[in-house]
């Protein structure tokens, strides 16, 4: 068995941007999964990916040229179905070692052993282990066949005398080359047409040889690199660019840097194979128009880096990752100079223009925006929006008619030119737009943070104002979308009701705002007319949000039991879970914890099998030593439980309890709840349930006993 690192390599056109470095990993990952699971490569193999706009590549460390043969054990049947009364091989036994070519005698070393309550019959075999050119060529169709490509393209190839006519072949993008070497030797595998060489193509323009020749598996990096003049590694040419943009940023000025995004940092990573970092500018007067417009333009039209400024302000600078090194970058930038200036004219002119109609005229337009055919217009829609964020104001003692004006032209800017050209920034125009049109700082700013959160750790709105209008505007979302059956499925979501639901309660929590869920879910669906949504929508949507709590618990490092104890009892104040789950975890840490946890669970059990009768237990009924200081000590926490739960001292509560440990036990070690006498029975029932209940009031904590 021999053993060398293994390097095989796709030669392809341009690779969409936006996919190669999934597809790079994918290709790398399939490829050495399968070469470990033939028995070629270690399971701890090192794999080194490479994806470059041109090319997808991996490097296998340590893989054999032949898998070394594994005994095979094969279930044949039944012993009493294979052998007959006198031990000899039935006809359906010969018959099945006949397909496995073996003939009558190899019915004498065939092995018996158990198999359930059965007796089978096995034939031990050896397989013979895969070459590399058999496994490869397995792990490369495999790899080929699983690939997450995002739109398949047919193409044809050449004629061949081998292959007469056009043959069609399906791949992202065509392939032009195929390398495999393990160590210095070609590996015979092909794929879409393709026979696997040793030769490649360095970058288009820059290539010192062309094509280039690989001397074996371990060179390909090095040779790329100093023949081909292409960094092949991903992550090794997005390194090289992070360095670059900061390098170039630094000679401009101290303070300086490009905006921080990592998806075109990845993206611009894609479109080049050599990156060369240059600096260009644009005229100042485009600074006049909102930054958030200039940077999203020359990020998204032209994959530029804006530079910012010690204030975060945007600077007339910007970089460029340029795939070629000119001598002369002059005319590299001067083009790029003369290609974003018409952008930001654009941007220029649609705010100019924007600006000559105020938002309020414009929402009257909204009425011919349909919002939902069963929920009407985006009018439609602002107004309940409106009555809604008013309400929540009023409910947190904020300005209510702020409120609603900011939730009443919320939706105008998505009539505007900027935003109909950049989606992305509706909210953030509005915000501008209203400042314009001289409404009130708390109004403008609550327009663009009503948006918020838009993703997972995003800001929050700053202010009540801002957090009403946020709050109105995903509610009223929910519950209309939720409530004509738009539930979301598995990882279908068009609606992303998910992300309304975590933004609502993470400003519930993470604000903490005194607000209780099911009213604001009960006054949404009061906003709608009819029978528009659903009866049940304010108890499906609370469940469903319960859900996403959960979750987000989870990612608050909460542990499961500590969460059930409190999500379980369906709370309202979600403001209030955060502190409930913190004094279930310090209750859970004291030493009477797992004894009061476990007693608890006792008494629901009981509690569950019989209707447990109303009112208090009376001292009279009483009998045993042990209930009478039990219920000595439930009257004496009652009250002290009571106060402490008013002030949010939740802690407290718990730890108060922990006092009861040795009445509980003792009860439990030496009274009969269920006894035959009703009146007694009943008695022992109802201090049970109080005490239940008293336990029960912070969060439910039998779901802490194991």
């Amino acid at each position: 068995m021999n053993t060398n690192n293994l390097l095989l390599e796709l030669f392809v056109e341009e690779l969409p941007p936006k996919a190669l470095k999934k597809l790079g990993e994918a290709f790398a990952a399939t490829i050495a999964d399968s070469l470990r699971t033939q028995g070629l490569a270690l399971a701890d193999a090192a794999v080194m990916p490479f994806a470059s706009p041109r090319r997808l590549a991996v490097h296998v460390a340590g893989v054999a040229d032949q898998a070394a043969d594994k005994p095979v054990s094969h279930k044949l049947m039944p012993v009493s179905v294979g052998l007959d009364a006198n031990g000899q091989a039935t006809p359906a036994l010969l018959k099945r070692l006949a397909a496995l070519g073996l003939d009558e005698s190899a019915a004498q070393n065939l092995k018996r052993a158990g198999d359930g309550k059965s007796e089978a019959l096995f034939f031990d075999s050896v397989a013979k282990g895969a070459t590399l050119a058999e496994g490869l060529q397995k792990a490369l169709d495999e790899a080929l066949s699983k690939l997450p490509i995002p739109k398949v393209m047919g193409y044809q190839l050449h004629k061949n005398c081998e292959q007469p006519g056009w043959s069609t072949v399906n791949f992202v993008r065509p392939v032009h080359g195929l390398v495999a070497l393990h160590g210095t030797e070609v590996v015979p595998v092909s794929a879409l047409g393709l026979t696997a060489g040793r030769t490649t193509q360095g970058h288009r323009f820059e290539a010192a040889i062309s094509p280039v020749n690989l001397k074996d598996a371990d060179s390909y990096a090095a040779q790329m690199e100093n023949e081909g003049a292409v960094i092949a590694s991903f992550e090794a040419r997005r390194a090289d660019i992070a360095r670059q943009l900061h390098d170039a940023a630094a000679k401009i000025g101290s303070g300086v840097k490009p905006v921080d995004d990592d998806a075109l940092l990845d993206e611009v990573t894609a479109l080049v194979e050599r990156p060369n970092v240059l600096t260009g500018c644009f005229d100042i007067e485009f600074l006049d128009v909102p930054q958030e417009c200039l940077i999203l333009t020359m990020k998204a039209n032209q994959k530029y880096f804006p530079l910012l400024d010690l204030t975060g302000k945007l600077t007339n600078q910007f970089l460029i990752v340029s795939n070629i090194s000119p001598a002369d970058p002059s005319a590299v930038i001067g083009g790029n100079e003369r290609v974003v200036r018409p952008r930001l004219a654009d941007a220029k002119f649609f705010f100019d223009q924007d600006r000559k109609k105020t938002l309020d005229s414009r929402v009257a337009k909204l009425g011919n925006v349909v919002y939902h055919n069963k929920l009407g217009t985006q009018l439609e829609r602002v107004q309940r929006v409106r009555k809604l964020a008013g309400e929540i104001a009023r409910q947190l003692n904020s300005d209510a008619e702020k409120a609603e004006r900011a939730a009443w032209l919320a939706k105008a800017d998505l009539l505007t030119d900027m935003v109909g050209e950049f989606p992305e920034l509706q909210g953030v125009m509005g915000q501008y737009y209203a400042l314009h049109d001289g409404e009130a700082p708390e109004v403008a700013h609550a327009i663009e943070a009503h948006y918020h959160p838009r993703f997972a750790g995003d800001a929050l709105p700053q202010n009540n104002i801002g957090a009403a209008t946020a709050l109105a505007d995903k509610l009223e979302t929910l519950v209309g979308i939720y409530g004509i059956g738009q539930v979301p499925t598995g990882d279908k979501d068009p609606f992303g009701l998910r992300r309304h639901a975590l933004g609502i309660l993470r400003i519930l929590i993470e604000k903490q705002l005194p607000l209780d869920l099911v009213s604001l879910l009960q006054l949404s669906k009061s906003q709608f007319p009819g029978e528009v949504v659903a009866e049940s929508v304010v108890v499906d949507v609370q469940g469903f949000m319960l859900e996403r709590l959960r979750n987000y618990l989870r990612d608050k490092n909460f542990e499961a039991g500590e969460i059930e104890a409190v999500v379980s009892q369906n709370p309202t104040r979600i403001d209030l879970v955060i502190p409930r789950l913190e004094a279930v975890r310090a209750f859970s840490r004291l030493p009477e914890a797992a004894a009061l946890a476990a007693a608890n669970k006792r008494i629901q059990n009981i509690l569950k099998k019989t209707d447990a009768p109303s009112g208090n237990a009376d001292l009279a009924l009483m009998q045993e030593t042990a209930e009478r200081d039990l219920l000595e000590i439930v009257n004496q926490l009652a009250p002290q439980v009571t106060a402490l739960i008013q002030n949010e001292d939740y802690t407290g509560a718990l730890t108060q309890l922990a006092s009861a440990r040795q009445a509980v036990d003792s009860f439990f070690d030496s009274v009969m709840v269920m006894v035959d006498e009703p009146l007694m029975r009943n008695n022992r029932l109802a201090l049970l349930k109080s005490l239940g209940d008293l336990m029960n009031q912070v969060a439910d904590i039998s779901k802490l006993a194991s």
